[in-house]
C-alpha cells in the first residue's frame, strides 16, 4: 500500500475507481429506492415511517466509517509521513460532518413521530453530536492555521483523540438506557430486521459507500491541484527574485 502513497500513483489508481464508483453509486441508488419505496412494507408499529431509516442507518454508518478513515489516515501521517494521509484525511472531514448532519436531521425527524420528541439527551444522540462537533474542530484546526504542516499535525492529533467516541456511538445503547433500540443489523446472533427491508437497507448503504468513495477522491484530487499550483507559484517566485 505505501506506493500508492505516492500521489501519481494514486492519482491512476483513482481514475480507474472513480467511474466504477459513481456507477455502484447510481445503480445502487435507484435500486435501493424503488425497494425503500415501493417493494419494501411498512412497520407494523411505526407505519411509513420506518423508511427514514433507509437515509438514517446508511448516513450513520457512513458518518462513523469516515471518521475512523480520518484517524486512520491522520494516524498514518504522523508515524510514517505519507504524503496523501493527511490530505486523505482533511478529504475525508468534509463528507463524514456531511453525514453526520443527515443522521441527526433524520434521526430528529423519525424520533418525533416515535418518541414525542425532537431532541433526547440520551447517550447515542449525544455522542453523534459529539462526532459532528470534533469534525468541525478538526476542519476548523485546517482552517485556522496558515503553516499547513502545523495544521495537519494538530488536526491528526484531535482526529486520533476523537477516534475514542466511536465505540460509544456504536454501544452507547447497550451499556447506558436510551431510546434507541439495541443493534438490530450488525449483532452476534444475527440480524432481527426483515429481510424484505435489508435488501433496501443494503442497497442504500452501498451507495452511500460509493458516493462517500466518490467524494473524496475528487477531494483529494482538488487538495493535489492545489499544491501543485501553490508549488508553481513558489517557483516562480523565487525565478523572479533571482
Amino acid at each position: 500500500m505505501h506506493r500508492f502513497a505516492n500521489p501519481t500513483q494514486f492519482l491512476k489508481l483513482a481514475r480507474v475507481i472513480l467511474p466504477i464508483a459513481l456507477a455502484i453509486m447510481v445503480i445502487a441508488l435507484l435500486s435501493g429506492l424503488y425497494y425503500a419505496l415501493f417493494s419494501s412494507p411498512a412497520d407494523y408499529q411505526q407505519g411509513d415511517t420506518v423508511r427514514i431509516m433507509y437515509i438514517h442507518v446508511p448516513a450513520a454508518i457512513m458518518g462513523m466509517g469516515l471518521y475512523g478513515l480520518m484517524g486512520v489516515a491522520s494516524f498514518a501521517g504522523l508515524l510514517w509521513r505519507h504524503p496523501l494521509a493527511h490530505l486523505t484525511a482533511k478529504a475525508a472531514a468534509p463528507v463524514g460532518a456531511a453525514f453526520t448532519i443527515v443522521t441527526l436531521a433524520t434521526g430528529s425527524l423519525w424520533g418525533r413521530p416515535m418518541w414525542g420528541t425532537w431532541w433526547e439527551w440520551d447517550a447515542r444522540m449525544t455522542s453523534v453530536l459529539v462526532q459532528l462537533f470534533l469534525y468541525m474542530g478538526y476542519m476548523a484546526i485546517w482552517q485556522a492555521m496558515d503553516d499547513k504542516e502545523r495544521a495537519a499535525k494538530t488536526a491528526a492529533i484531535v482526529a486520533l483523540v476523537g477516534l475514542v467516541n466511536l465505540p460509544i456511538i456504536k454501544f452507547s445503547v447497550e451499556w447506558w438506557n436510551t431510546l434507541h433500540q439495541p443493534a438490530s443489523i450488525i449483532r452476534a446472533g444475527g440480524p432481527t430486521i426483515d429481510a424484505s427491508m435489508r435488501m433496501p437497507l443494503a442497497l442504500m448503504a452501498i451507495a452511500a459507500a460509493a458516493y462517500a468513495t466518490s467524494i473524496v477522491i475528487l477531494r483529494i484530487r482538488a487538495e493535489l491541484a492545489a499544491k501543485r499550483v501553490d508549488a508553481l507559484q513558489f517557483a516562480q517566485a523565487q525565478v523572479g527574485e533571482d
